[in-house]
């Protein structure tokens, strides 16, 4: 009998990973923090647009959902500042573990504190950019197709 072939990317015994990691990569790293940022501070709405896209909530419900964030003159509520700080927050984490990861590696400091500066202008610019973006689709969602859902829904209500 032959031996198995063997598998070139098989590790070998002498082998040892290495000990230091590679420094997260800045754009990666910050692309993910500032989207996931910017849909925390919108979920209020994004979660009923998609819900209602997708069949699973009506146009009544969609609205009233989104309408629980905010005050009745429709200035941002108690509901939306919490979403805000929910946003800052996860802004603000991504930063710190991004920074402990940052620091098990062997780099310059000088570009450590770089990067640093980097992230956090990134992450407070996209994530600012998703945060009005989203925010932006959805109310453009919401008047093109939940408003009018819900007007059909108090109609057909009324009919009864």
């Amino acid at each position: 009998m032959s031996a198995p072939p063997s598998d070139s990317s098989s590790k070998k015994p002498h082998d040892t990973p290495s000990t230091e990691e590679a420094p997260p990569s800045l754009w990666d790293w910050g692309l993910k923090v500032a989207a996931s940022a910017g849909l925390a501070g919108m979920i209020c709405c994004v979660a009923p647009a998609v819900l209602f896209a997708v069949g699973l909530m009506g146009g009544i419900y969609a609205i009233s959902f989104a309408d629980f964030f905010y005050a009745p003159d429709g200035s941002a509520g108690l509901g939306a500042w919490l979403l805000r700080g929910l946003a800052a927050a996860v802004g603000l984490g991504g930063v710190w573990l991004y920074h402990r990861r940052q620091n098990q590696c062997a780099i310059d400091p000088s570009r450590k504190r770089k990067n640093l500066a980097l992230l956090i202008l990134l992450v407070a610019t996209l994530g600012t950019g998703a945060y009005v973006t989203f925010e932006k689709a959805t109310s453009w969602y919401f008047d093109a197709y939940v408003v009018p859902a819900q007007q059909d829904e108090y109609e057909s209500m009324s009919d009864e």
